[in-house]
């Protein structure tokens, strides 16, 4: 069974997979291929590894059987059309993205990108900075998600002692339901954390900043296309809100033009939500678990629809 593996992997982790991976596997690395031979060896792949490019599917591999995508989201593939058995990265992302959250979350309210300017500036600026500073602890946060990630956000922030409510459409797992009755609470919210997929297109609206209570903070680590940009770009400058932590942006690369580079309330982590050193081995981990149950047609707990985003 050919093996297509488009996630680029070191070549001490390309060894690892091989000694792993079971025997009647046979293994094709993206990395190790003349680029014009890439997308052929693409078209002949029974198990895919990674996320290559969508418009490869439009001569999807005929004999493709199972596809381990190395990414929790996977709205880019809504219209892809596969026969085979899918799976993601399940809640591999979720434990990274929520302390990136809330580490952007508990800076603001300690002052650390403040301090981290003074010190880069040599100006000893504590006396000043001390009364403006806050807590975490005392806070009421609406996370938008009750996911994976939704849920390790919760989880922490609960550990602060936030007053945490998640959201969903039908999850019953989460404590609000519709748009309505979020719109209802924000004005009494001090932090906003969204963890949307990319379905829930401009989900943070302007009619939703406006709701927000003034002062409170909003932090996304979902997908970009869920914030209406301009309408949050528009809130910060006008101190509707205290400030912003965004991992997710609509364009990434940020362009060099968006002001959201010059805004000091805002604190960019540049999609490094899910990142971590041991990440490509992860990777391999996982696919490893899920290409032994596929083996043995056991059920594989990731499994996903790409038409149905989840």
């Amino acid at each position: 069974m050919n093996v297509f593996v488009y996630t680029a992997l070191s070549e001490a982790n390309q060894n690892q997979l091989k000694q792993q991976l079971p025997t009647e596997l046979e293994l094709v690395f993206r990395t190790e291929l003349p680029k014009d031979e890439v997308q052929e060896k693409f078209k002949e792949a029974e198990v895919i590894m990674g996320n290559p490019p969508v418009d490869w599917f439009n001569a999807a591999p005929p004999t493709l059987k199972f596809w381990q995508l190395d990414s929790a989201g996977f709205d880019q593939y809504k219209e892809v059309k596969v026969a085979a058995l899918v799976a993601n990265m399940g809640d591999f992302f979720a434990r990274p993205c929520a302390e990136t959250m809330v580490a952007g979350i508990l800076a603001f309210y300690r002052g650390i990108p403040e301090l981290v300017k003074c010190q880069e500036q040599k100006k000893w600026r504590g006396n000043q900075i001390r009364p403006k500073l806050d807590l975490l602890g005392n806070k009421k946060v609406v996370v938008l998600g009750a996911g994976t990630i939704g849920m390790a956000c919760k989880q922490m922030l609960t550990g602060f002692g936030c007053d945490v409510k998640t959201t969903a459409r039908s999850n019953p797992k989460a404590d609000i339901h519709s748009f309505e009755d979020i719109l209802k609470i924000l004005p009494d919210t001090d932090v906003v954390v969204n963890t949307l997929p990319g379905a829930a297109d401009k989900y943070v609206s302007g009619e939703f900043l406006q709701a927000m209570k003034p002062g409170s903070l909003y932090a996304s680590v979902g997908r970009g296309s869920t914030t209406d940009e301009q309408a949050l770009i528009n809130a910060l400058q006008a101190g509707k809100l205290a400030g912003a932590v965004l991992d997710v942006t609509e364009q990434e690369p940020l362009l060099e033009s968006s002001p959201l580079w010059q805004m000091e309330n805002v604190l960019l982590t540049q999609h490094t939500g899910g990142g971590y050193f041991a990440e490509e081995e992860g990777k391999i981990a996982h696919f490893l678990k899920n290409i032994n149950l596929f083996l043995n047609q056991e059920a594989i707990p990731d499994q996903v629809n790409l038409s149905q985003g989840y």
